[in-house]
């Protein structure tokens, strides 16, 4: 994983401040009662049987399906993601139509909740550990749902670990993960985190374990929103983003149909 640019590691410093100084709220370690800040991903879950339905028929062609390190160019190469874990892009800044119309469900449920910069289908294979790290942006909050969870997670296989201690953040100690508390993901079920916090992930099962993977623009003040808004629209205006989607694509065979009807993709 490469450094974040100046400009991102600033603004980080900005959100820490203010989280620190009791200006903005500090969401729960892993957040499972968001109905009243984000009622749209309430929605997102009662489409879960399509959304399952469509992940499914897309693991046939996993081989054609972007690896994770390179979804992000230069700043996802080697590192913690030069393991066996893919992603299917829905959106970056701007939906992927072709992508979207493999998944067409899926997508309009994703199209339908505000403040969605980047969504995906995370495919975690079987014995892979995501190593201890620190998030992008804290602009962002991350909703992970529940999509293929082998066995439901019976045997507490795939977990997601957090750490928030402070000090150990601010200390960037990579080390100190084993003192962090353990998620269990779940068909069907979502939970809310900050992923800039220390954190680390596995797939312990002899199964393929898949999410989908949302981050979502984090609720602030009405001046700062705006101002939020503002950096993101013209954060995902560079090139780099465009290519990011071009690589990610999944080529759609007969474009605009799907099994012979047409399909409309978010705008």
């Amino acid at each position: 994983m490469r450094k974040k640019p100046a400009v991102i590691e600033a603004v980080n410093n900005l959100y820490e401040r203010a989280l620190n100084k009791g200006r903005l709220t500090r969401t729960p370690l892993f957040w499972r009662d968001y109905d009243q800040v984000f009622p749209e991903l309430r929605k997102l879950e009662a489409e879960y049987p399509a959304i399952r339905a469509e992940c499914l028929e897309l693991l046939n062609m996993r081989d054609q399906i972007t690896d994770v390190e390179t979804l992000g160019g230069k700043y996802t190469a080697g590192g913690i993601h030069s393991i066996q874990w893919k992603s299917f892009l829905f959106k970056m800044g701007a939906f992927v139509e072709d992508n979207c119309r493999r998944c067409p469900r899926t997508a309009a449920a994703l199209a339908n909740i505000p403040g969605v910069y980047l969504a995906f289908f995370s495919i975690l294979s079987p014995r892979q550990y995501i190593t201890p790290h620190f998030g992008y942006y804290k602009g962002f909050l991350r909703y992970h749902l529940g999509v293929i969870i082998p066995e439901n997670n019976a045997g507490d296989a795939c977990w997601l670990r957090l750490n928030d201690d402070p000090e150990v953040n601010a200390n960037h100690d990579l080390e100190r993960i084993s003192e962090g508390e353990k998620y269990y993901w779940h068909d069907g079920e979502g939970v809310i985190f900050d992923d800039t916090l220390l954190h680390d992930a596995s797939n312990e099962s002899d199964d393929m374990r898949v999410v989908l993977w949302v981050d979502i623009r984090r609720p602030l003040p009405r001046i700062l929103d705006w101002l939020q808004r503002g950096f993101l629209w013209a954060a995902f205006k560079h090139p780099y983003f465009k290519q990011r989607r071009q690589d990610a694509t999944v080529p759609f065979s007969t474009r605009g149909v799907d099994n012979g009807k047409p399909v409309k993709t978010p705008a």
